[in-house]
């Protein structure tokens, strides 16, 4: 801050964001009116000036910048981690590629807490490993697992499309199991919704989706739903965002290396057969996709306006479409176009709903599976919207 030498009187009119009178400035008398008018001080050599209009704003400037670094970061490369599991699972069975990505993210984050102290200083008690375990076996588990054996059958626009209805699914089972108010336009948002799942997986001149396929996609988001409302209602998570998340990786790789062993992905993995694209996808996912995107997520939960956070529910899919349909050739014709329209206005009508309820946000920052472990609110969970007033650094 600059330096105002002592004696320094008259009245300030210039300085933006000046109001009242000043406080704690030696000699300083007189209301912020004008610059002009000081009496007799002229300033020396070595003395500090004030700044200019232009410089007190530079960081407005500099700030928005970053706002939109990382909102451009939640949107490409949250949409993306669909094409990435999809090149990942090319030669990776897809529970056991998830296992290594989570197992390996989660490590690094727990190495991190312990690294800084922060582990050592805050030591979660049983039951909040327990609960964290719990979340990460639900969002990890099911909700990212369905996804990526989903993705063996069916193409990684449709299964971002699908999983964009998380929203429908959180105001479902908001309301069963807790009777939480959906307004009319919530209701419309998911009857809307639904009718743009109908048209999308519906036959077509005898071409049809595989079916076990759409049905681990469209179970994906009732398993993330599950997991987001028992840690945002029930759960005692870690008071440290990173630990919560970390433990929840853990036990998510350990849920996701379980599956993989029932469904006899064991015998099926050869590593010697991974490709250099799968090897690379596997690299992407790790550190792009789960620990870049979950600093930019967490800096956003303190920097940003929760209703500009919220936009990447119905951003994401668009761009897994759009990068799906240009690296893996997958086919766009005018029945997906105007479903995933329909379902992305039907994200959209819910989400700006809900957004509306501090309550139902803490929810809602799960619908995406790369968010659903990256944030820490204060008290209990890792899926709030609202910022962690605790010092805390940024899948």
């Amino acid at each position: 801050m600059p330096i105002l030498p002592t004696g320094f009187r008259g009245r300030a009119r210039g300085l933006t964001g000046f109001r009242g009178r000043a406080r704690g400035l030696t000699g300083f008398r007189g209301r912020d009116r004008s610059l002009t008018g000081l009496r007799g001080w002229r300033p020396g050599p070595g003395t500090a000036t004030l700044p200019s209009l232009d410089q007190l704003t530079m960081p407005k400037r500099s700030a928005s910048l970053k706002l939109w670094a990382a909102m451009a970061t939640l949107y490409v490369v949250w949409g993306s981690t669909y094409l990435g599991i999809a090149i990942a699972i090319e030669s990776i069975p897809p529970f056991l590629m998830l296992a290594i990505r989570f197992v390996i993210a989660g490590s690094l984050l727990l190495v991190l807490e312990v690294v800084r102290g922060d582990l050592l200083r805050v030591r979660p008690t049983r039951r909040q490993v327990r609960d964290a375990s719990i979340v990460g076996a639900l969002l990890l588990g099911i909700g990212n697992g369905f996804v990526a054996f989903g993705e063996l059958t069916v193409a990684s626009g449709v299964a971002a499309l699908l999983i964009a209805l998380m929203p429908v699914w959180l105001a479902v089972l908001g309301w069963t199991y807790f009777r939480d108010r959906l307004p009319r336009i919530v209701l419309a948002g998911i009857a809307l919704g639904l009718a743009g799942v109908t048209l999308l997986v519906w036959p077509e001149r005898g071409v049809a989706f595989e079916l076990v396929g759409i049905t681990a996609l469209l179970l994906s988001p009732i398993g993330w739903a599950h997991g987001s409302l028992f840690s945002a209602r029930k759960a005692d998570l870690p008071r440290r965002p990173l630990t919560s998340t970390a433990i929840q990786m853990l036990a998510g790789s350990v849920a996701l290396f379980l599956e993989g062993a029932v469904t006899g992905e064991l015998g099926r993995f050869h590593p010697e057969a991974i490709t250099a694209s799968s090897l690379w996808a596997m690299v992407y996912l790790i550190f792009i996709g789960s620990l870049l995107a979950f600093n930019a997520y967490a800096w956003l939960l303190r920097n940003a306006p929760l209703s500009l956070i919220g936009t990447y529910a119905y951003v994401n899919p668009v761009v897994a479409f759009g990068l799906g349909a240009v690296f893996l050739q997958e086919p766009i014709t005018p029945r997906t176009i105007v479903a995933s329209t329909i379902i992305v206005v039907a994200v959209a009508m819910i989400v700006t709903a809900r957004g509306r309820s501090a309550r139902a946000l803490r929810v809602s920052a799960a619908a995406d599976p790369e968010v659903a472990v990256v944030a820490g609110p204060p008290q209990s969970g890792p899926i709030s919207l609202e910022p962690d007033p605790r010092p805390a650094r940024s899948d």
